[in-house]
């Protein structure tokens, strides 16, 4: 083993949860002590609890979408597609009064 290209290692590294389990380990970090958000005391895989960890704010942002879109008028497809048969059927409900292609070109052979 070549001398001085290996880092320290630090045998006495406490790790603190928020949760507040505590962990002693190893490691080549220089520091002391060392704080993580979640660990095996905590984690829902771990515990089979469902918890949400929301470190940027992001189940409350998406909540405050989900209650702005409730506020928006929007209409379903079928709503859409209703209102699409309706005006299609008033349309094919009126008495035809405007002539076709073949009529007016029939008029215009007459008139001549």
């Amino acid at each position: 083993m070549k001398k001085d290209i290996h880092p320290k290692y630090n045998n006495e590294l406490v790790i603190t949860c928020s949760c507040g389990n505590t962990i002693t380990t190893g490691s080549t970090l220089q520091v002391e002590n060392l704080s993580v958000e979640i660990c095996s005391k905590c984690h829902p895989f771990y515990t089979g609890e469902q918890k949400i960890v929301d470190t940027d704010n992001l189940v409350k942002k998406f909540e405050e979408r989900v209650e702005r879109s409730k506020k928006m008028s929007f209409r379903s497809k079928k709503e859409k597609m209703e209102q699409r048969r309706k005006k299609i059927e008033k349309m094919s409900n009126k008495p035809a009064t405007t002539l076709s292609l073949r009529d007016m070109l029939e008029n215009a052979k007459v008139s001549k």
